[in-house]
């Protein structure tokens, strides 16, 4: 079943932010948009790639209202030693969430069960927690930033223009469409 409209569950989790961990729960989630990129493992190939992209967008995204957690089943231990030994991950600047013990990876369908290990999901989740976006990638499939970018202004209009929707290859500023019995069969 489709994670698409349910809201966030309940949880508590350790996570490596700003030099400091901390605790992250739902409630982190809501009254602003956030992003959780899922990825397999620190000290890996593709997914440093992925978060120091998405570290270029970090900015962007903060001026849509937007928070950023990357998520993996490692250590909250293990991120900060990531984050003081890798080039590409000593500039991120948004939390790192341990999901050591799953629950997360489990609660947004990402687990991969043979290895232990988060597959590559990104969720797009608005103010009030309820997943409005899933992408899931293979191991060896990364994502681009700029891509995300486009789904949360998406979403953001819609949310603030309910009726309307945005077609494909929409960017902010284009046209919208009504759904309307006038529109069927003339798109």
């Amino acid at each position: 079943m489709s994670l698409i409209g349910k809201k966030v569950e309940e949880f508590k989790v350790n996570a490596y932010y700003k030099s400091e961990f901390i605790e992250i729960t739902e409630e982190d989630l809501k009254g602003h948009w956030s992003v959780l990129c899922f990825y397999p493992a620190d000290f890996s190939f593709v997914c440093p790639t992925e978060l120091e992209d998405l570290q270029g967008q970090y900015e962007t995204l903060k001026g849509l209202g937007v928070e950023v957690y990357s998520v993996s089943t490692d250590t909250h231990f293990v991120h900060k030693a990531w984050h003081d030994h890798s080039d590409a991950i000593k500039n991120i600047e948004y939390p790192m969430i341990s999901d050591a013990n799953q629950e997360l990876s489990v609660m947004f369908d990402v687990l991969d069960e043979k290895t232990g290990l988060s597959q590559r999901g990104t969720f797009i989740l608005d103010p009030d927690g309820v997943i409005q976006t899933i992408e899931i990638n293979a191991d060896g499939i990364g994502r681009n930033a700029e891509d995300l970018l486009d789904k949360v202004k998406a979403a953001q209009y819609i949310r603030k223009h309910p009726g309307e929707v945005c077609p494909a290859k929409w960017k902010e500023g284009a046209e919208t469409l009504t759904p309307s019995l006038d529109l069927v069969g003339k798109i």
